[in-house]
C-alpha cells in the first residue's frame, strides 16, 4: 500500500486532521479494543503527529510522537500507533512504524526511543530494534510491555 506521510506539530494540525486523528484512535483503541479510556491525555499539544494517507488523502496510519519529558523522562518516545482497519495486512503497519522511526531520529536526534507495547506485538517491535526492559503490566486492561530502541551506532 503507498501511503505518503506527513509529520505535524499540533498547531498545525487542521481541524479535520485532528477530527481523523481523533476518530482514528477511538475506532482502534476504544470500540475495536474495547478499552474505554481517555484519549485526550494533555499529551497532543506537546508532540509531532505522524499522519499515513491513502491515495484518497485520508489518515489510515496513525503515530504520536513525543520529545523527552513528556511520557517519559529521559526518552523520546512513539504512542497511539494505529491503522485502519482496512489497511491491516497491506504494510501500512511497518511502513508506519519505520517512518515514526526515522521521524524522531530527525526531531529528537539520534536518541533512544522508549514505547509502551501491547505484548501481543512485542515481535513486531523487535523486527525493529527495540528490546522489552521490565516488567509486563496493565494498561486499561491491556497487557503492555515497556521497549527501548538503542539510538544509531
Amino acid at each position: 500500500m503507498d501511503l505518503i506521510f506527513k509529520c505535524l506539530p499540533f498547531n498545525q494540525l487542521d481541524i479535520f486532521q485532528l477530527y481523523e486523528i481523533m476518530a482514528l484512535r477511538q475506532e482502534v483503541f476504544v470500540v475495536e479494543q474495547n478499552c474505554p479510556y481517555l484519549d485526550a491525555d494533555g499529551k497532543d499539544p506537546k508532540g509531532w503527529h505522524l499522519l499515513g494517507l491513502n491515495t484518497e488523502n485520508q489518515i489510515i496510519a496513525y503515530a504520536r510522537l513525543l520529545p523527552k519529558e513528556v511520557s517519559y523522562p529521559d526518552y523520546p518516545s512513539i504512542g497511539r500507533i494505529a491503522t485502519a482497519a482496512n489497511a491491516r495486512g497491506t504494510g501500512a503497519g511497518r511502513a508506519l512504524v519505520q517512518e515514526a522511526l526515522l521521524e524522531c531520529n530527525r526531531l529528537f536526534g539520534n536518541e533512544s526511543i522508549k514505547i509502551g507495547a501491547q505484548l501481543y506485538l512485542l515481535k513486531f517491535y523487535q523486527s525493529f530494534g527495540f528490546e522489552s526492559v521490565g516488567e509486563e503490566y496493565l494498561e486499561d486492561g491491556i497487557p503492555h510491555i515497556e521497549m527501548i530502541k538503542p539510538s544509531f551506532p
